[in-house]
């Protein structure tokens, strides 16, 4: 009998552990969608979010990265057609960037949208998240957000993601001659890759800047100038013409709290959310 009732015990456990995360996930998405709801009462903006926000999550032991992918584009360009053409849209960002070819295909379905587009950034939008952003006619950042360079990233035979600026320059620099087919192949990808993404720049940001700004903001961006991580501030995209917008809404942040990273790679980082009532000096002399 006893035995019994350990395995009934047991199995009841083992299913409340597989049971627990699911229940956990449907918790978050529901408030989630409560919280986008309310955002959109609110603020009369349709409310999409691409929150990249388990950038490193691990399986047995093996890292993987999230990224824009082309099932992100799919999602957000079918989100972004069924919005009525005349509703305002906020897109809320927060990307380390991905492919190209999806980050495009984003930026372009919003730049279509004739609705009102703004992109809301809370901590960063880089590279491809940078090219989405682009396509806004309003970018709000946090004052610490940051976006990032666009030069296109290559892979070379032996998987080392190489700038395509890079390449050009150590072709440039060493002469056609005194470099390996594969560099060369590499280096005609390079030029193609950054006439490209110069193009998709030009034509996103031409009606607000005009075409010459556009074409010197596009080549600012992806020429090398900075390394692909670089934190281009607020304060320095509006220098560059962006129409950046300081401060964003407090419901944002609150949202953000509702996509945790994972506990395997969440670093020591503790702190007492604030305000807190501090302990008086008194009684902290009595303990």
């Amino acid at each position: 009998m006893y035995v019994d009732v350990f395995y009934m015990i047991f199995w009841i456990l083992l299913l409340l552990m597989f049971l627990s995360p699911q229940l956990q996930f449907r918790q978050l998405k529901h408030a989630r969608l409560n919280l986008i709801r309310k955002m959109e009462e609110k603020y009369g903006f349709r409310v999409i979010t691409m929150i990249h926000r388990q950038e490193r999550i691990s399986f047995l032991g093996v890292p993987l990265y999230r990224f824009i992918d082309i099932e992100d584009s799919e999602e957000v360009v079918r989100a972004i057609r069924s919005t009525p053409p005349d509703k305002p849209i906020a897109l809320i960002l927060h990307t380390p960037g991905g492919l190209v070819l999806a980050a495009t295909q984003i930026a372009e379905a919003l730049k279509r949208h004739k609705g009102k587009k703004v992109v809301i950034i809370p901590h960063y939008a880089m590279s491809g998240g940078t090219l989405i952003a682009l396509a806004a006619d309003e970018i709000w950042m946090d004052h610490n957000a940051v976006l990032g360079p666009l030069d296109p990233q290559l892979t070379s035979p032996k998987g080392v993601s190489l700038p395509a600026p890079s390449i050009l320059k150590a072709v440039e620099t060493k002469g056609a001659q005194n470099v390996s087919d594969e560099t060369l192949i590499l280096a005609d990808v390079a030029s193609k890759a950054l006439a490209q993404i110069q193009e998709v720049i030009v034509s996103l940001v031409k009606d607000k800047m005009g075409e010459e700004k556009a074409g010197e903001l596009a080549k600012m961006l992806t020429e090398g100038r900075w390394t692909h991580d670089y934190p281009i501030t607020a304060e320095k995209a509006a220098e560059m013409g962006l129409p950046v917008k300081m401060g964003i809404p407090e419901e944002v942040y609150a949202l953000l709290e509702l996509y945790p990273q994972t506990l395997q790679a969440r670093p020591g980082i503790e702190y007492i959310p604030y305000p807190y009532h501090p302990v008086p000096r008194r009684e902290l002399e009595r303990r």
